[in-house]
């Protein structure tokens, strides 16, 4: 399926005899609907398509009204110099780029254009910085015992954490879970990932656990403020929490417990690949429970690993002091 993306003007509206300019719609930004439209039709999550949007646009503004097919690598290399000069770091560089790739690898799946031009540009040498993951110690310290005072619906803020860390969800999988895609009787839930991929993730005692005491205060709350949804974790509301609201969650309750103010829902699903790696668990096996579509992914938990691995050894052979 091919797209024509000729400039286009949109109606001029008037109202009570005043009139404004119309408004033109460039080439670049309509593909960039189309390909944020296609984003949404395959679930991508709401943050990815946000970042992809305000990329996309700052993109457009550049090119402004040349045809697609004429926006080659020089052209993408010179608005990527226009967003140092700026003053943008190298990382908010490097994921302008993997939105223009992105965007021209669906227009040429589509046969808008014969090929991506992105793919000639070089990204931007990071340096690489692996995400500091809390101990297993750091981790229980925040699961066991009462939730802090901080915490506004404990039940509820205990079973989310247990879920983030006890199965390895994303944020955005863990609040689109539905109380249909439990399956007590199996320990395992139905995950909706990334471009509506399905898996099922098997969970332990402390998630049942933590279910179990939920779950009646889930039934009074909605019966209390009369709604009903199918969503499993709910606010005060009755409606379905937001990625923001277990980002801000996660971070309060960590905090109360002592631990890093840099610790996100994120953190800890980088705490269960790392985690199980430590305790002897497969790659292949972290790989499915994660999601990841690539090993790769997953071994960069290896590596998590081997980093945590120094520094125990660093600190406790009696060679290494």
């Amino acid at each position: 399926m091919g797209f024509n993306y000729p400039i286009t003007k949109l109606p001029n509206y008037s109202i009570h005899h005043m009139s404004t300019a119309p408004q033109i719609r460039t080439a670049v930004e309509r593909a960039t609907d189309d390909f944020l439209r296609h984003l949404r039709e395959r679930n991508a999550s709401a943050h990815t398509i946000k970042a992809y949007s305000f990329d996309l646009d700052a993109f457009s503004a550049y090119i402004g009204t040349r045809d697609l097919k004429a926006v080659d690598h020089i052209a993408i290399r010179g608005f990527l110099s226009h967003l140092y000069d700026k003053g943008l770091s190298k990382t908010s560089v490097a994921r302008s780029l993997a939105a223009i790739r992105s965007l021209y690898r669906w227009l040429a799946q589509e046969g808008v254009v014969e090929q991506n031009p992105a793919k000639l540009v070089s990204t931007p040498r990071l340096p690489k910085k692996l995400p500091r993951v809390p101990t297993i110690e750091e981790v229980n310290s925040v699961l066991d015992g009462k939730m802090p005072e901080v915490a506004s619906f404990p039940e509820r803020d205990r079973l989310l954490l247990e879920l983030l860390y006890g199965c390895g969800i994303r944020n955005s999988e863990l609040v689109g879970i539905n109380l249909d895609d439990i399956r007590l009787s199996n320990e395992a839930i139905l995950i909706r990932g990334k471009g509506k991929k399905e898996r099922y993730v098997p969970f332990g005692e402390s998630v049942r656990a933590a279910l179990t005491t939920y779950l009646p205060w889930r039934q009074q709350l909605l019966a209390t403020i009369k709604k009903s949804t199918p969503a499993l974790l709910i606010n005060q509301r009755g409606g379905r929490l937001t990625t923001r609201s277990v980002g801000r969650i996660v971070k309060r309750i960590a905090i109360a417990k002592g631990l890093s103010p840099d610790v996100h829902p994120h953190t800890l699903r980088h705490a269960f690949g790392t985690h199980m790696l430590e305790e002897g668990a497969d790659l292949r096996a972290i790989q499915e429970l994660l999601g990841h579509e690539r090993l790769a992914t997953t071994q960069r938990y290896t590596q998590l690993s081997v980093k945590h691995m120094m520094e125990v050894y660093d600190q406790t052979h009696p060679r290494a002091k």
